[in-house]
């Protein structure tokens, strides 16, 4: 069952990007701490209803969040979870990544229901960060398991596809249109596919051996973006040309960690080795940075964001234990 909503204050800031170099772009951030303190929230969803659901990674649950009250409310998950990811379905189920306990839970969101779908080996570890595919499907990582998955809903089978290159560490994971996955490797300079027909796996490395991919976001083109997490560089790969072009990112300790694009096209990162956090767009057409904000709370470290078209927005958790809300120009 839930627990009590709770309702708490939130801080906005509202900026006029005054950077030299970059455009004059309002960006309004909003964050509401989160009522359970220390529990790290992350990897937030927007569910169909427009609500918000997080998973409290250091607290063993997962929470909704009501944009329009304020109110916040939770589901507890066993003992020792440790979820990482949570992504809510068209129905609103809601599927959690368990990554300290080597399944992917299936839960109903009145009942606080919960199916756990074991993972078929051992060294699978560790879920990390799921995606839906439109035939009834999930493809996740595993990221020190040093696998890509993919789990069949109604089954829960799974399928288990091994990295070649000892430690990658498979991380962010995002579909092209086609439903093809798209993997940041963080353990090495790479990224990887998967033919979603064959499972055969393909590996692309960077160009510079230090990079160390994070999270990546896909533009409507099937053009592959990537935050190098170690050397503070904006990537793009394009499949249909093998091309690979980088950008350094304005900060000069960058650390860009959770992407998302937005309904223009336009990429999205935040800069976590600055203190505070740095939300940062890309326009691709211009190829320039056009604005960066700062998280109001510092943000510690924003870890993972998903864009809300509806409101035209990015929702993230922070390690500063908000969550956060950019309303985008």
């Amino acid at each position: 069952m839930f627990s009590k909503p709770l309702t708490l204050m939130c801080a906005t800031i509202m900026l006029a990007q005054p950077m030299a170099g970059l455009a004059s772009v309002e960006v309004s951030i909003t964050e509401w701490p989160v009522p359970w303190a220390d529990t790290r929230p992350r990897d937030p969803d927007v569910a169909p209803d427009g609500d918000i659901w997080l998973v409290g990674q250091a607290g063993d649950y997962v929470a909704r969040f009501d944009p329009d009250t304020g109110d916040f409310e939770r589901l507890d998950l066993p003992e020792g979870t440790g979820p990482h990811n949570v992504i809510v379905d068209r129905d609103d189920t809601l599927w959690i990544a368990g990554n300290r306990k080597g399944w992917i839970g299936q839960m109903d969101p009145e009942t606080g229901h919960l199916m756990k779908h074991e993972m078929p080996s051992s060294d699978a570890r560790d879920p990390h960060t799921l995606v839906f595919n439109e035939t009834g499907q999930i493809w996740f990582t595993v990221q020190w398991g040093n696998y890509i998955g993919r789990m069949d809903k109604a089954t829960g089978a799974t399928e288990l596809v091994e990295l070649p290159i000892p430690k990658s560490r498979p991380y962010g994971i995002e579909l092209d249109p086609s439903g093809r996955p798209w993997v940041a490797l963080l353990g090495t300079n790479a990224l990887a596919t998967v033919d979603p027909e064959t499972l055969k796996l393909e590996i692309i490395h960077l160009p510079r051996e230090d990079a160390r991919p994070r999270r990546l976001a896909l533009t409507g083109d099937g053009v592959v973006w990537y935050g190098d997490y170690a050397q503070g560089y904006l990537g793009r790969y394009d499949p249909a040309t093998g091309d690979i072009r980088e950008w350094k990112n304005p900060s000069e300790e960058s650390g860009p960690y959770a992407m998302a694009v937005d309904s223009r096209d336009r990429v999205w990162f935040v800069e976590t080795r600055t203190r505070p956090n740095l939300l940062v767009g890309f326009d691709p057409q211009t190829e320039e940075f056009f604005v960066r904000v700062p998280v109001p709370s510092g943000g510690g470290t924003v870890r993972h964001m998903v864009y809300d078209e509806a409101r035209n927005s990015l929702w993230f958790g922070t390690d500063t234990n908000n969550l956060g809300r950019a309303r985008l120009p």
